[in-house]
């Protein structure tokens, strides 16, 4: 981590925590407005939504403005608008709220995905990108688990005041840290949508929606998935997710350091496979405890493993354009976690136990592993 790339790993840290302290507190959240566990998950979905709209757009709009002063942009909108889910009366406007306040989110990590593989050494853009998604692990490791603490002691829209504290600091920290950069658009509009009239973009994207999805129908219900079938505490829950964030610091490292050394869509193979094995692990015996325990920190690690190599698959294969296509994405990502939130959902509905979103994930997750296979089989892809 180097100065430079620092406030990038902030803004992660306020994304991470706002992105995911929502599933650690959907209980209390129900609760409080008076909904069910499954339909406050549509909290999750309605950010992912706004990822996936503002990424693209945002990049689009923004991408012949200097980096250092668009990234601040960004980061202005996403404080502003966390600050009204603290406000917000009801779930409707609760609902609206995280809608907006998910709209920086990808095309933060789109220009600073770009930004980040710029400021790094030869033979290190990995590294330097999963440099900057650290802010994200630190944020499951320490963030999410004390603001969720804080949300479930207190109350949880606090939760929502301390990440656009976050959003403050990190406006703060680019000003003064970020180097100044020429923009990143070396070509037209035109000819950087050009690329995904390919049906190579879209097979990435979609590596990602599926296969990353899988994470997401096991994540989004880690609360209740915990208290109900593990039989935790719920005052432990907070405690609980430390062990997810220090997986996700652990496969950041790892993710980072295997696609800078290994073919990347080799090593997304690798990763997704052990995804399935690991959610059907999850499915089977997250009813005890030591063994959810263990099971929460490998799940973990896999979640932010494969962020680096997907990103490197991104941008070695979209070439000049790099910056809209790792703003992409950062929606296909979310429309992994609404997908994911979304199909988890479906066997709690139907009065199946807190176990079964896993199995649901374990399903996508192969079929993640699948289409890489293929992606790796009709390109040739080499990294």
């Amino acid at each position: 981590m180097t100065k430079q790339l620092f406030p990038l790993a902030l803004g992660g840290l306020g994304i991470g925590t706002t992105e995911f302290v929502i599933m650690g507190l959907l209980p209390d959240v129900a609760n409080d407005i008076n909904i069910t566990i499954p339909v406050a998950g549509h909290l999750i979905s309605a950010y992912a939504f706004g990822v996936v709209v503002g990424a693209p757009i945002l990049v689009a709009l923004s991408a012949k403005f200097t980096p250092k002063n668009v990234l601040i942009s960004f980061m202005v909108l996403f404080t502003f608008f966390n600050f009204l889910s603290t406000i917000a009366p009801d779930y409707n406007t609760l609902m609206i709220s995280r809608f907006f306040s998910g709209l920086p989110h990808g095309a933060f990590f789109g220009v600073g995905t770009v930004v980040a593989a710029k400021l790094a050494k030869e033979g290190k853009a990995a590294q330097a990108i999963a440099s900057m998604f650290t802010g994200l692990t630190v944020a499951n490791l320490a963030m999410v688990p004390l603001v969720t603490y804080i949300g479930h002691h207190y109350h949880w829209r606090y939760a929502f005041g301390i990440v656009s504290l976050i959003g403050i600091i990190t406006i703060i920290s680019l000003y003064k840290y970020l180097p100044k950069q020429k923009h990143l658009r070396t070509v037209t509009l035109k000819e950087e949508l050009e690329f995904f009239k390919t049906i190579k973009a879209w097979h990435i994207l979609l590596i990602v929606a599926i296969g990353f999805g899988g994470l997401f129908a096991w994540f989004s219900y880690i609360a209740p998935l915990l208290i109900h079938v593990s039989n935790f505490d719920e005052g432990n829950v907070s405690y609980l997710m430390i062990v997810a964030g220090a997986g996700m610091v652990v496969g950041n490292i790892l993710g980072g350091n295997l696609a800078d050394k290994k073919n990347p869509i080799k090593v997304a193979i690798f990763l997704l496979s052990s995804m399935v094995i690991a959610l059907n692990l999850v499915f089977f015996f997250s009813s005890i405890q030591i063994v959810s325990i263990i099971l929460t920190f490998i799940c973990g690690a896999l979640a932010m493993s494969i962020g680096a190599p997907i990103n490197m698959i991104m941008l070695n294969s979209a070439k000049h354009s790099a910056m809209l296509g790792a703003a992409f994405l950062q929606a296909a990502f979310n429309v992994a976690n609404s997908l994911g939130a979304f199909f988890g959902g479906i066997p709690l509905f139907l009065g199946f136990d807190y176990n079964y979103p896993a199995l649901i994930g374990a399903f996508m997750a192969l079929i993640g592993a699948i289409l890489c296979t293929i992606f790796l089989k009709k390109y040739n892809f080499k990294g």
